[in-house]
């Protein structure tokens, strides 16, 4: 995003989520990012800037499915064969934080040991995500034998902060 407004209205959303500010801290920056909004949709401009104005909008009801469909929205053009890779990478981002949601999965609570927990929180809280595929192994170290929690887990692609395993194992999902 190339708005700093936007940037800051997103990691507003993720301190509200995690209950570290207040819903009118975070009510003031969502105003800041629909500016941006504003601003971006009439000049045409990165429709991003929709996505972080819906991430931080806490009243929204159906919050998740509301900003991906917002994200949806941004990267639409992608799939009618005008993909950047901008758009490529903003869609491995949604992959990241929403895994499939056509392949629902057991998360059996005894993969949960301190390796495990201690791991996912520092990956959190350090926003240290070249340590996920260490996860795996410590999940596989614990019994893990899912398959697609294996492999999202040592894949390529990047991780950001809300993705699915890291907040399936500390309980954010």
């Amino acid at each position: 995003m190339g708005d700093a407004r936007c940037c800051e209205a997103v990691t507003a959303s993720e301190q509200f989520a995690d209950g570290l500010i207040l819903e009118r801290a975070l009510d003031l920056l969502s105003a800041a990012a629909e500016e941006a909004y504003e601003e971006a949709a009439t000049d045409n401009d990165d429709l991003m800037a929709n996505v972080a104005y819906a991430a931080s909008y806490s009243s929204s009801p159906s919050l998740a499915v509301h900003v991906l469909a917002e994200a949806i929205n941004a990267i639409l053009p992608a799939a009618s064969g005008g993909a950047t890779d901008e758009r490529a990478a903003q869609v491995e981002l949604l992959r990241d934080i929403f895994g499939n949601p056509f392949r629902p999965l057991t998360f059996d609570l005894a993969w949960l040991t301190s390796d495990v927990l201690a791991l996912a929180h520092g990956i959190y809280e350090e926003r240290a995500f070249d340590r996920v595929p260490i996860l795996a192994d410590a999940l596989q170290d614990a019994g893990c034998d899912n398959t697609d929690i294996l492999s999202h887990c040592r894949s390529e692609g990047a991780h950001v902060r809300g993705c699915w395993v890291v907040d399936l194992v500390l309980g954010k999902s």
